[in-house]
């Protein structure tokens, strides 16, 4: 019997934040994985060492309530180090929102805070020919929706990253890099109707800001993504796979 995948989440959290938790149910549920098999690592208390990864086989990133990749600080320096760290032990990684900008910028691409790119709710997104030719993209059809809510945008993609998938308003909306198993996404893989609700209701300013709606009237367009939650199932059970012998 296979032993079960070992996880490592990174979060940029405030330790108040009650999504803390919930963010690592949400991997959890969507993986069909114990919660005990995700450990979890704050990139806010300090930055990520090379002892920290050998007992992980995936890393996961997600996203962050009130912290910006586009930004500057002494936290997010850290954080971009801890991240291009991740990228040098070539570990198995999928990363969204939140981690699809902070991977992009860690490893030379660009992001930027654009209001008029704003994404809430469920969105169509739209393969590439790259992203039909991918392993895991590909088998959702040319079209697939995801649950996304951003502020911030990636503008250029890191060196040695291809294109995946692009939404009417925002063309960079997954990519993986090209010599290693990582693969971020802007819209989260990870979350369904049920808990991405629980994230707006735990930030409620953001339906108003970027939807013009109340939360009451928004909740009404949100459903779940199957076809999304089906990337991160493929990149654990196909692409990781592949690469835990060699890391």
């Amino acid at each position: 019997m296979l032993e079960p995948l070992r996880y490592l989440l990174l979060q940029v959290r405030n330790a108040d934040d009650p999504m803390l938790k919930q963010e690592v149910a949400c991997f959890a549920e969507i993986l069909e994985s114990d919660i005990s098999q995700i450990e979890v690592f704050d990139l806010l208390g300090g930055p990520l060492q090379e002892h920290d990864l050998i007992e992980t086989d995936v890393v996961l990133i997600g996203g962050s309530g009130d912290y910006s990749a586009a930004g500057e600080g002494d936290w997010l320096e850290v954080a971009l180090d801890s991240l291009r760290l991740v990228h040098d032990s070539r570990k198995p990684t999928f990363a969204s929102c939140w981690g699809f900008q902070a991977v992009a910028r860690a490893l030379g691409g660009r992001v930027v805070h654009d209001i008029e790119k704003a994404e809430l709710g469920v969105h169509h997104v739209r393969l590439t020919a790259a992203g039909t030719a991918d392993p895991v993209f590909g088998p959702s059809g040319p079209v697939l929706q995801g649950l996304m809510g951003h502020e911030d945008t990636v503008i250029e993609l890191p060196p040695g990253t291809e294109l995946l998938a692009s939404t009417e308003r925002v063309q960079n909306q997954a990519y993986r890099f090209l010599d290693r198993p990582i693969y971020c996404t802007q819209f989260h893989p990870e979350l369904n109707r049920k808990s991405f609700l629980g994230r707006l209701q735990t930030y409620p300013k953001y339906v108003e800001k970027i939807a013009g709606l109340s939360l009451d009237d928004f909740r009404h367009s949100i459903h779940d993504t199957p076809e999304a939650a089906a990337l991160l199932k493929r990149f654990v059970q196909q692409i990781a796979p592949l690469h835990l012998d060699q890391t």
